[in-house]
């Protein structure tokens, strides 16, 4: 099994760990030099976002599931992307599972993101860029969707301004090393670091094609909802030119039960998400919303 992220994802109460171009046919007269002007303009805009239909759904998949049961889950809740967790070593079995899984989701119409990370990734940029090549090696998948969480090392603490670097740093070398999507996991709180003249939400985003933001809440609008936390870097988003999902826990966390639909029904998560998607849709970089994760959703009562 993958590692899963921690219990609250680094979101209980806020903030904790602050605490602790293609060339172009040339045109001729005046015409073509406004036309040269305005495309020079377009360039160096952020690219348009468009806020994703209602209902656009991903999930997590840490677990070695049935590949069939998967698919068919992911098919009854609409579930366009599946991030499905790639270990660094890949045994023979495990290749041929997600190979499996691939056949299926490809046949429903689905997409699979190689999903890892560990927060020591940060600092071990060779062991990330070793599991890029495995995941992405495979022809399995159409991105890379990694968790990276720095915040859970000591060196956090010791060294806040210098893991926060290393941790941007990774990010670039991802990027530069496959042709493919890279997406990040993120916390709402990353606009609270500092990082160069920038905050650490600038970084990652100006780093990586889109962001999922654990946005762990258990209500949808209103104060500490998982659209008020949400705010500033779907805004952040827009103005990258990124597109940002959102996040929705259902594993048990007894230490944050406000941050997590366990205890409630499906229906309850699926009227709540509905909500989010009716509130995001005034966010032009709104990507729809991510479950953590399949085992927890599935085990929800109807």
């Amino acid at each position: 099994m993958g590692r899963r992220p921690p219990a609250d994802g680094g979101l209980t109460d806020g903030p904790a760990p602050l605490r602790s171009p293609r060339p172009r046919r040339r045109l001729r007269g005046p015409a073509g030099t406004l036309a040269v002007l305005v495309v020079a303009a377009v360039a160096l805009a952020p690219a348009a976002a468009c806020a994703a239909p209602a209902g656009t759904r991903a999930m997590w998949l840490w677990q070695k599931a049935d590949p069939a049961a998967v698919v068919r889950w992911a098919t009854a809740q609409k579930v366009s992307e599946i991030f499905a967790y790639v270990p660094p070593k890949l045994s023979g079995s495990e290749r041929t599972r997600l190979a499996k899984l691939k056949k299926g989701a490809d046949a429903a119409g689905i997409r699979l993101a190689a999903l890892g990370g560990t927060p020591e990734w940060a600092f071990d940029h060779a062991a990330a860029l070793a599991w890029q090549r495995t995941a992405m090696g495979t022809g399995l998948f159409h991105a890379a969707h990694v968790d990276v969480e720095p915040y859970h090392l000591p060196a956090w603490k010791t060294d806040q301004a210098g893991t926060a670097a290393s941790f941007a740093a990774l990010l670039a070398k991802l990027r530069d090393a496959d042709p493919r999507p890279l997406e990040a996991d993120v916390p709402f709180w990353y606009h609270t670091v500092p990082s160069g003249t920038r905050t650490l939400a600038d970084e990652v985003l100006a780093r990586v094609d889109a962001v999922t933001v654990m946005s762990y809440r258990d209500t949808a609008t209103g104060t500490g909802s998982i659209m008020e936390i949400s705010a500033d870097m779907l805004r952040r988003g827009e103005q990258a030119g990124r597109p940002v999902r959102l996040g929705a826990e259902t594993l048990d966390l007894p230490d944050c039960p406000h941050c997590t639909f366990y205890g409630q029904s499906r229906q309850a998560l699926t009227a709540a998400l509905a909500e989010v998607d009716a509130a995001a849709a005034a966010y032009p970089a709104y990507a729809g919303i991510a479950v953590h994760d399949y085992a927890a959703w599935t085990a929800l009562r109807p």
